[in-house]
């Protein structure tokens, strides 16, 4: 049981590390079988695995992801960017990522939006004091 290398994806603070190994199809998110989660997160998880489905079969690979920081959204959404990034690396296919951007670009290309940093002599970045004139 040979791990492959370590496929990264990210989503606001969420950091999402995938693993995988030669298998039966399975994915683990966070230690728990897939089939544990809600439906919509479970749905928006496995969409990369049906886009590979439908253009090369079942993938003979079980996925182990491991994901750090963020909410639940951001969590399973830097999921999703692993994964797809794990199944174009096993197919090695230009045809499977083209056909990901086609259908979402986020599915592979990280979120690049961060907090806008505070502005000196303010407590926020873009709201102001209120000036009190009486």
């Amino acid at each position: 049981m040979i791990l492959k290398t370590i496929i990264a994806g990210k989503r606001k603070t969420a950091v999402a590390k995938l693993r995988y190994n030669a298998g039966k199809g399975s994915i683990f998110f966070n230690h728990l079988p897939v089939t544990e989660m809600g439906l919509f997160h479970r749905l928006a998880l496995v969409e990369p695995l049906r886009i590979y489905e439908h253009e090369f079969g079942t993938p003979k690979h079980d996925f182990h992801i491991r994901v750090m920081g963020g909410g639940k959204e951001s969590q399973v959404e830097a999921a999703r960017v692993a994964l797809a990034r794990a199944l174009i690396d096993i197919a090695g296919s230009e045809t499977l990522k083209k056909t990901f951007i086609k259908y979402d670009r986020n599915m592979i290309v990280q979120d690049s939006r961060r907090k806008e940093t505070r502005k000196p002599g303010d407590s926020r970045a873009r709201s102001k004091r209120q000036k009190s004139y009486r």
